[in-house]
């Protein structure tokens, strides 16, 4: 390590400035279709991996059971996606609904925007430094248990 290079400032404060303006922006775009971040996620997963057992789900969204629970409730509601009983009598799986594809792409729409309006504003090399940069650091610091996030 450079000795002459000392960081300064809380790296964890940084990332969370970096991250609630970075969502902000898509938020602001995917929003226009009435879904947050989060929820267009959670319904781009259950299209990709559905159906798919809600620990299945969570384990590769890599959050935590309670918050896949307290995210999928809205998405039930709305009658986007559906939690349906399994193989055998103790299994759920969960999966779009006809209403929750319609909602998916229209999202996703909004969510190429956002994404565009990033590369503009950062420009295109320094987003593809940034991703390099995150991934790096993201296999340095490999989680010690199960859930890589709590949102």
């Amino acid at each position: 390590m450079d000795m002459a290079v000392k960081p300064q400032g809380c790296t964890n404060l940084k990332l969370r400035q970096l991250m609630r303006r970075v969502a902000a922006h898509y938020d602001a775009e995917v929003g226009k279709t009435g879904l947050k971040g989060t929820q267009y996620s959670l319904l781009s997963y259950v299209l990709k991996l559905g159906p798919v057992r809600p620990g299945d789900l969570a384990a590769e969204m890599r959050v935590s059971p309670s918050t896949l629970t307290r995210n999928m409730k809205p998405l039930v509601d709305a009658g986007l996606i559906e939690v349906l009983p399994g193989p055998d009598l103790r299994s759920r799986l969960v999966s779009v609904t006809p209403a929750g594809r319609e909602k998916r792409q229209e999202a996703q729409r909004r969510w190429r925007v956002a994404q565009e309006g990033i590369n503009q504003a950062l420009g295109p090399r320094r987003v593809v430094q940034l991703h390099a940069m995150l991934d790096e650091c993201m296999d340095l610091l490999a989680p010690a248990g199960p859930a890589d996030d709590e949102d």
